[in-house]
C-alpha cells in the first residue's frame, strides 16, 4: 500500500489553477491513485460563456482523463466547481462556497499564477502575489487545514547563480508593491517597471519572488511549503508519455523549428536546460503535501524541483537529440527543412534573423499575395521573434540549485511510494523523453495523426530536393555573372581548371607507379 495515496484518501483539497497545464495533472493523479478522497474543489471562472461546472465536464472528458474514467464512474462527484475570480477580494468566491471552503478544506495546493513574460505589472501583482496574500489570508481561517503548498519556480531567483532552498529577500516589500498598484496609473506603473525588476529578466520571475516573501512573511503560522519547477515540459510516464496541451515558450519552438520557421537562435550550447516532466513535478507535490502534513515541519520547506543537478542535460546536446528526432518524426506541411542552431553574438543574431527568418518570410508572402493569397508569414515571424526574445535570456544562462530537500524527501518515501510517486529524474532517458515529446506535440497540439508521418517524411523530401534545385541555380546564376562577365575571374576560373588537372594527373601516375 502507498502510504502518501492512502494518505488522501477522505481529504477535502482545494486546488487553484486547476484547468491550467500543471493543475490537470495534479487533479489526474489525485483521483487516480486516491479514488476514496473525499471532495476536490477547483477555482475556475466563467470563460468564453461556459459556466464553471461546464468547464470541469470538458476538462473531465479530455484524453487526459482516459484512466480516470476507466476506473471511476462517479468521477465528476469528487469534484465541486467553485466560481472565483483572483483579482477580486476574497477571490471572488460567494459566502455559501467561502463557509464550505473553511470548514471543510485539509490541504491546499496554490498553482494559479500568470506565466506570461509580457504582461502588465500591475496585473501580473493581482494574481500572482495578491491572490496569494488573500489565499494565505483565507487559509488562516480553516481550522482543518493540514497543509498549503505554494508553487513558485526556479527561475524566482534567476538574479542569483547558485540557487540554495531558502526564501530570498525582495529590495521592495511586496506590500508596498501591492498597495503601489491599487493607486498608480498604467503610465506610472510602465515607467517604474524596469526599476523595480532590477536583475530579473520579466515580470512573471520578479512577482513569483514577491509571492515567496509573501508566503515566508504571512504563512508563518500555517504549515507550508514551497514547490520550485523550473521549465515544465510534458509527461515522461503518466497517465501517457509525451501529454502536453500547452503552447508555452518551449512547445512553441519545438513547433516553430519542426516546421522549418525558427532556423537559429541565440543561445550557449553550454548551458544547462533545466527541463523537468510535468508528472515528476506533480509527484514531487503530491509527496510533498503528505510530508508537510504528516511530518509538520518547524518551517516552511522549500524544494527546488530540476533536473540539472541529477542529470544534467546542456542545450547543444538537448538540440541535437531534437533534430535527430523531428527527422524520425516530422511534423506536417512543414514549410522548410527542420534545421535549426546557435549563435553567439548579436550580430550573429541579427544576420541570420534577416537571411533565415524574415528574408524567406517575406518573399513567400509575396508569392501568397501574387497568387490571390491572404499574406501571413511575416506575422508568424513576428510572433515568432517576441517569444525567441522572450526565452533568450534562459538560454544563455546556468544556475545550479540546491536539491537537499528534495533528495531527503525521496529518501523518506517507501518502495512503493517511490514507484507511484516517482520524481527521481536520474532514470530519464533523454533521447526517449524528447521522442514522446515531439510525439506528444505532434499529437495533442498539431492534432496531427501518427499514420501521416510517411507523407510527412515525402514532404521533407521534396523541400530538400527543391532545395538542392534553389542551391544549384544559384551557383550557376553566380557562375554566370561572374565568369562570363569579368576577363580576371576567367583568367582564374581557368587557372584552377588547368591546376586541377595537373592534379589529377599526377595523383593518377602516382598512384600507377606505386601498383
Amino acid at each position: 500500500m502507498s502510504r502518501i495515496a492512502t494518505f488522501y484518501e477522505g481529504k477535502s483539497i482545494l486546488i487553484t489553477g486547476a484547468t491550467g497545464f500543471l493543475g490537470k495533472v495534479l487533479l489526474e493523479k489525485l483521483l487516480r491513485t486516491s479514488p476514496d478522497l473525499r471532495v476536490i474543489y477547483i477555482l475556475v471562472r466563467p470563460k468564453a460563456g461556459q459556466t464553471p461546472q461546464q468547464r470541469v465536464d470538458q476538462l473531465l472528458s479530455s484524453k487526459l482523463f482516459d484512466k480516470v474514467r476507466e476506473t471511476s464512474l462517479n468521477v465528476h462527484e469528487k469534484i465541486q466547481a467553485i466560481y472565483a475570480d483572483l483579482k477580486h477580494q476574497d477571490l471572488g468566491i460567494s459566502k455559501e462556497d467561502m463557509k464550505e471552503l473553511l470548514s471543510s478544506t485539509n490541504l491546499i495546493f496554490h498553482c494559479a499564477a500568470t506565466v506570461h513574460f509580457n504582461v502588465s505589472l500591475r496585473n501580473a501583482v493581482q494574481l500572482n502575489v495578491t491572490a496569494t496574500q488573500q489565499l494565505l489570508n483565507i487559509a488562516s481561517q480553516m481550522p482543518s487545514l493540514e497543509a498549503f503548498v505554494h508553487i513558485s519556480t526556479a527561475y524566482s531567483n534567476c538574479n542569483l547563480k547558485h540557487i540554495d532552498e531558502v526564501v530570498y529577500p525582495c529590495p521592495t516589500e511586496p506590500q508596498k508593491i501591492i498597495a503601489s498598484m491599487e493607486w498608480l496609473d498604467d503610465a506610472i506603473i510602465d515607467e517604474i517597471t524596469p526599476k523595480l525588476l532590477r536583475d530579473w529578466p520579466n515580470i512573471y520571475t520578479y512577482t513569483k519572488a514577491l509571492a515567496e516573501m509573501v508566503v515566508h512573511m504571512e504563512g508563518q503560522n500555517l504549515n507550508m511549503a514551497i514547490v520550485r519547477p523550473s521549465i515544465v515540459g510534458a509527461t515522461w510516464q503518466e497517465p501517457f508519455p509525451g501529454w502536453v496541451d500547452s503552447l508555452n515558450g518551449l512547445n512553441a519552438l519545438i513547433i516553430a523549428t519542426g516546421k522549418g520557421l525558427l532556423r537559429s537562435v541565440k543561445a550557449s550550447p553550454r548551458a544547462m536546460t533545466d527541463v523537468i516532466p510535468v508528472d515528476t513535478v506533480i509527484n514531487l507535490i503530491l509527496s510533498v503535501g503528505w510530508y508537510t502534513a504528516v511530518h509538520r515541519p518547524k518551517s516552511t520547506q522549500i524544494y527546488n524541483c530540476t533536473s540539472g543537478a541529477h542529470n544534467p542535460c546542456k542545450l547543444g546536446e538537448m538540440g541535437i537529440k531534437l533534430m535527430a528526432t523531428l527527422e524520425k518524426i516530422p511534423f506536417e506541411r512543414a514549410f522548410r527543412i527542420p534545421n535549426a542552431c546557435f549563435v553567439r553574438s548579436n550580430l550573429s543574431r541579427d544576420y541570420w534573423n534577416a537571411v533565415s527568418h524574415w528574408g524567406p518570410a517575406a518573399i513567400y508572402d509575396l508569392f501568397l499575395w501574387l497568387t490571390g493569397r491572404k499574406p501571413r508569414f511575416l506575422k508568424i515571424i513576428s510572433q515568432l521573434m517576441r517569444t525567441i526574445n522572450m526565452v533568450e535570456y534562459f538560454g544563455n544562462h546556468s544556475w545550479e540549485w540546491s536539491v537537499n530537500n528534495m533528495e531527503m524527501l525521496m529518501a523518506e518515501l517507501s518502495p512503493e511510494d517511490q514507484k507511484m510517486f516517482n520524481f527521481d529524474v536520474r532514470r530519464l532517458n533523454w533521447l526517449e523523453y524528447i521522442e514522446n515529446y515531439v510525439l506528444g506535440v505532434k499529437q495533442y497540439l498539431l492534432k496531427e495523426d501518427v499514420s501521416g508521418i510517411p507523407k510527412a517524411k515525402k514532404h521533407l523530401k521534396k523541400l530538400q530536393n527543391m532545395q538542392y534545385l534553389f542551391n544549384m541555380a544559384l551557383i550557376l546564376l553566380t557562375w554566370y555573372l561572374l565568369i562570363t562577365r569579368s576577363q580576371v575571374m576567367q583568367n582564374i576560373w581557368f587557372f584552377l581548371v588547368k591546376f586541377g588537372y595537373k592534379l589529377l594527373t599526377y595523383l593518377q601516375e602516382s598512384c600507377s607507379f606505386k601498383f
